[in-house]
């Protein structure tokens, strides 16, 4: 099998997309493997994390492979060594790279000289991972997923973007719902819309929040503010109105549920009452963020 780089959703096709979820499941309920026996993944970090690193080093060790943490603080990248350098290195070492940095030219960069599959793990553009786990933890509530809607609220960040880009995969509307001036960059939108148009699916943006939540299977939201960006308090402002809470939640499907990556930064941009609530999948989906990556992997490295 090539070597195949997972740095956004649309690097996998329909069936592949399928695939991977599919196989999440049968992950879920047989964990262990010896898989990746005798293989290195190498977990490259920029940005501290919780989910992201224990998921990824726990779905290594669980596939019989051994992660090894690098924190970019410790390596050479970026200060005395190019990052293509990097990949050239560290591909004759291990069997596949996960990276969770901040500028996605910097993931390109490295899957562009790696001779092993590179998994974005998160950038400032895309969360590819986290919107597997997403459409992971909506179909296992809801297995007839085709033509719901997900109502995400709040900031035109990565989250919002990959999350979109999976949505229409996986035949699920997507409304964007945040305020004027937090929208995705323009040439984001414009490729989700099309992806969306190739899968038959809608993605729109909403001012309204309420408009927003009438229909809709489930709630997403994000922090504000997002790590390494500076606290404004004009954004937070402008960002009051979009904070999910039990009236939004009652304006949604009597079955709708509750979605957000974590951390979350409570009485901001969700109530307790709700991402505590019966309708929360939160927690779930941050346990699914294992199983899918387990997934992800098995595929990338071993075709299964």
């Amino acid at each position: 099998m090539s070597v195949r780089h997972f740095l956004k959703v649309p690097d996998l096709s329909k069936a592949e997309f399928d695939h991977v979820l599919e196989q999440a499941a049968v992950w879920k309920r047989s964990p262990l493997s010896d898989i990746l026996s005798g293989k290195t993944v190498a977990l490259i970090f920029g940005k501290p994390s919780t989910r992201t690193r224990v998921s990824f080093s726990v779905g290594v060790y669980q596939l019989g492979g051994m992660p090894l943490y690098l924190s970019e603080q410790e390596l050479q990248m970026r200060k005395s060594e190019s990052i293509e350098d990097t990949a050239r290195v560290l591909s004759r070492y291990v069997d596949a790279i996960v990276i969770r940095t901040f500028a996605k030219r910097d993931v390109e960069d490295l899957a562009s000289a790696s001779s092993v599959p590179v998994i974005n793990a998160l950038t400032d553009e895309d969360h590819p991972c986290q919107a597997l786990a997403d459409m992971f933890t909506f179909m296992e509530r809801f297995p007839d997923p085709v033509g719901r809607k997900i109502a995400y609220l709040g900031d035109g960040n990565n989250v919002a973007a990959s999350l979109a880009e999976a949505g229409a995969m996986a035949g699920v509307d997507i409304c964007l719902c945040v305020p004027q001036g937090f929208d995705l960059p323009e040439e984001k939108s414009a490729g989700i819309a099309r992806l969306a148009s190739e899968h038959g699916t809608r993605f729109w943006v909403e001012r309204d929040p309420e408009a927003a939540a009438q229909g809709a299977s489930a709630l997403y939201t994000d922090v504000w503010v997002s790590m390494g960006q500076q606290q404004d308090s004009g954004k937070l402002e402008a960002m009051q109105p979009y904070r999910v809470d039990s009236h939004l939640l009652a304006l949604a499907r009597p079955d709708a549920v509750v979605l957000h990556c974590l951390p979350a930064h409570r009485g901001e941009e969700i109530t307790d009452e709700v991402i505590d609530g019966p309708q929360s999948a939160v927690f779930d989906e941050a346990e699914n963020r294992l199983h899918v990556q387990k997934s992800l992997m098995a595929y990338l490295l071993a075709g299964r």
